[in-house]
């Protein structure tokens, strides 16, 4: 019976999604005990808030500063120091001693992380000899940053080949990655028919449903984009969520369906799976996971306002792939969704590529892999060092 320990941290939503993915996964097979852990419950107070507010207030609040630092510790060099030294200088390993202790006491088998911050907390506890299980680094991101790399990890799953080509030019060995996607909830992997979603949520069959994942972007320019859509010469239905953003919610409280557009405003939902499903297009930032989310059901994008950084390269990604449009101006995306939507065979190729690059199976695929490889641990997978 297999203890698995899957670490995450709690700075963005997309790590603890695929962490809570690949726990479903996990439950799927009998006999295997699995926990999910926040690394942040396990460092003090002091520090998890200043590390949250660093991140929100660096990624939403000042975008190019966050730019600056992110690219400050990448390097393309092999010979330059791996992310954990340049991380660790930022964040030193005493503060999650408790979670440190954790996994010493608990001795997992296998230790799953889908964040830069727990790969580097693992890595210390390997060189000090503190954990002798197997580690395995779950990438969240198209394109990894260096802190993603640290010595004793027994494989790396990876999102494309591109993130195993940027890597194996920092020295990973290609035989150490695996281009499973980033894992997505289960359901996502079960087919659902367009018009039966459509029939579920009371959206019409007859006309283009377009969704627009607002939560993340900056609700003036959510604001921008919505009244620009509903003036629109094209009939469609525009579904715009807010998630928890109640600012959003607010701004858009005076805007109202027009002649040819359909107006619906929701808050937080339990459905997104079947809303993407459902539409001809999707309107998102560039989150690994809601990105992996949407390819995985092969609906096109339009991709707007990326934090600089990861989601930059995320954008950079799935446009380059065919899948999505990538925009920087919200006032742009009226413009061209009208054009996507009077060219379906555009349209149609976008899902097609989108098809080619989705992995909806990802998260059982990963697990599959690290459960093989611990049955087999003994005599084919020794445990090695990047």
């Amino acid at each position: 019976m297999p203890h698995i320990l899957v670490l995450h941290a709690s700075l963005g939503t997309g790590h603890t999604s695929a962490a809570n993915a690949l726990a479903e996964a996990y439950k799927r097979f009998p006999d295997v005990q699995v926990r999910v852990v926040d690394v942040l419950d396990y460092t003090n107070d002091i520090t998890r808030a200043a590390l949250q507010a660093f991140y929100l207030n660096l990624s939403e609040k000042a975008p190019p500063l966050y730019k600056v630092l992110y690219e400050a510790t990448e390097s393309d060099k092999p010979s330059e120091p791996l992310g954990s030294e340049k991380l660790l200088s930022l964040v030193s390993p005493p503060f999650f001693n408790d979670l440190q202790t954790l996994i010493k006491e608990t001795t997992p088998d296998i230790v799953v992380s889908t964040h830069a911050l727990p790969v580097q907390v693992v890595h210390h506890l390997v060189e000090r000899g503190d954990y002798s299980g197997l580690h395995y680094v779950v990438i969240t991101d198209f394109v990894a940053h260096r802190t993603w790399m640290a010595t004793g990890v027994d494989a790396y799953f990876v999102p494309s080949d591109l993130t195993r080509e940027i890597l194996a030019g920092r020295g990973v060995p290609r035989e150490k990655m695996f281009v499973t996607g980033i894992p997505v909830r289960l359901e996502i992997a079960e087919p659902k028919d367009r018009y039966a979603m459509r029939a579920k949520h009371a959206l019409p069959d007859a006309i283009p449903i377009v969704t627009l994942f607002g939560g993340g972007i900056p609700a003036p320019r959510v604001r921008r984009m919505v009244a620009g859509l509903v003036a629109s010469s094209e009939n469609f239905e525009l579904v715009v969520v807010a998630g928890r953003n109640e600012e959003l919610a607010q701004a858009l409280e005076d805007v109202e369906s027009s002649a040819n557009v359909r107006l619906q405003k929701l808050g937080k939902i339990d459905f997104v799976d079947d809303l993407v499903a459902a539409s001809d297009v999707v309107i998102t930032k560039a989150g690994g996971l809601i990105v992996s989310e949407v390819l995985a059901r092969s609906t096109p994008m339009i991709i707007i306002d990326p934090i600089p950084g990861q989601e930059e390269w995320n954008a950079d990604f799935v446009a380059g792939a065919g899948a999505a449009i990538q925009l920087r101006m919200p006032e742009m995306v009226p413009a061209a969704l009208e054009f996507l939507l009077k060219q379906k065979s555009r349209l149609d190729d976008m899902g097609i590529q989108a098809r080619l690059v989705g992995h909806p199976h990802a998260a059982m695929d990963i697990v599959e892999h690290t459960l093989d490889a611990w049955i087999e641990q003994p005599t084919t997978m020794p445990s090695q060092s990047v």
